[in-house]
């Protein structure tokens, strides 16, 4: 590798962990080319533009998904009053056989916890062990809550003294909507961090949708550094390969790719299992609920649902705009079950509601069972799976070799920035 004044390096991806890969190094004097497939920036991270008739505009994230403002990379990189962000009321509904529980986070809303005071969600023992847990998280420093030998929720919760009618009410339905799934087998190790993520920060949406976050981080690079529809067939031993036979030369790639394309690009790479969720969105006449509240499904019948328009006016202009998420694909063929269910959970006639569309999102999230590595290396070694010794330094990233977070996506893009230039 030349000097770091020259250096050229191509990212494959514009997905969270690309960008911030691409600031670093660009920071740091390097000569960076984002190449990005699609039409837009941000991976998962996209939202579409809806507009039907004169009346009615939605902004559709593709996939349901909030943003926390607590984790240190969203700090150290956005501008968080630039993206007018509107927060979900701290706390969630939970929809049970016998009616509506309220679950409020007592830091933020005192007068809130009446359910969990009368003993509806807990009682005096379970609520002081959730109490004990949630201090713990809340007031370590993260190096200390992760700390310690790795198991996964469900055993984690056991350990930590949370009554099992307490994990079945609460935390089972909400974190299968956290992790995509409702066995409770993730990380322990990570589920310490996610809870203290949720109790120090605000969970929030954008104004502009969920895409405005990844077009801020790519608005702060250098002009022309993202290319976008610009596909990358295969890595070569001078650079990349593109889709219209062209090669661009590099002295480093850096493949940014969600994890099956990373695998594509470098085969033999490991890669974890990942979840699948479908999320479906409906158009109502009036909002079912007014606030701006995560109602949860304790049957499992689905895993969450909201009224974004309620949390974020500027989702939808005229009528109410309606998330749904449940685990799993299947598309549009899953909406009559889910109207079907949202008549219950909301308590209303759903028949007028309008389906405005379903997006499936295969490999939202890696799976992260115990034990689990927090971090991955980037780089990929001389005789590793997808290198070429005589080619380019190859390193991947994402949050497939972190954590399945906007944290763990950022913080992936970072130390692959780091080793890299580690190596000049």
């Amino acid at each position: 590798m030349s000097g770091t004044s020259t250096l050229n390096v191509i990212i494959v991806g514009a997905g969270l962990a690309g960008l911030a890969c691409a600031a670093d190094l660009a920071a740091a004097g390097l000569s960076v080319t984002v190449l990005e497939s699609a039409d837009g920036v941000g991976g998962r991270m996209r939202t579409d533009r809806v507009n039907i008739g004169r009346r009615d505009r939605f902004l559709l994230d593709r996939g349901f998904q909030v943003f926390n403002t607590s984790y240190p990379q969203v700090q150290r990189r956005l501008d968080l009053r630039a993206l007018q962000l509107s927060p979900f009321t701290p706390g969630m509904l939970l929809h049970t056989r016998t009616g509506r529980l309220r679950f409020a986070d007592p830091t933020r809303r005192p007068g809130g916890q009446g359910d969990l005071i009368r003993g509806h969600l807990a009682g005096p023992g379970g609520l002081a062990a959730l109490a004990a847990l949630s201090a713990r998280d809340m007031l370590l420093p993260a190096r200390l809550v992760s700390r310690g030998p790795d198991q996964s929720t469900l055993a984690t919760l056991a350990s930590a003294r949370i009554p099992g009618e307490l994990v079945e009410l609460l935390f089972r339905p909400f974190l299968a909507g956290v992790f995509l799934e409702d066995q409770l087998e993730t990380s322990g190790r990570f589920f310490h961090l996610v809870w203290r993520s949720m109790l120090r920060g605000t969970l929030c949406l954008p104004r502009r949708g969920i895409q405005a976050v990844p077009e801020q981080l790519a608005a702060a690079l250098p002009p022309g550094t993202v290319q976008l529809e610009t596909l990358v067939r295969t890595l070569t031993g001078q650079g990349v390969l593109l889709a219209d036979g062209r090669e661009l030369p590099a002295e480093a790639v850096v493949v940014a790719t969600g994890a099956a394309a990373a695998a594509a690009l470098l085969p033999g790479l490991p890669i974890p299992d990942t979840r699948t969720v479908t999320t479906v969105y409906h158009a109502a006449p009036a909002s079912p609920l007014a606030e701006p509240t995560l109602l949860v499904d304790t049957a499992g019948e689905i895993l969450n649902t909201c009224v974004l328009s309620e949390v974020s006016p500027g989702y939808a202009l005229g009528r109410s705009l309606i998330s749904t998420s449940v685990l799993g694909g299947g598309g549009a063929d899953r909406e009559p079950a889910v109207r079907a269910r949202l008549a219950e959970l909301y308590e209303t006639d759903t028949a007028g509601w309008e389906h405005l569309a379903s997006y499936t999102v295969d490999g939202a999230l890696p799976a992260m069972p115990a034990p689990l590595r927090l971090s991955q290396p980037c780089r990929v070694t001389g005789d590793g799976p997808g290198q070429d010794s005589t080619g380019p330094r190859r390193y991947v990233c994402g949050d497939h070799r972190a954590t399945g977070s906007v944290q763990g996506a950022l913080a992936s893009g970072a130390r692959a920035a780091r080793e890299l230039l580690a190596g000049c």
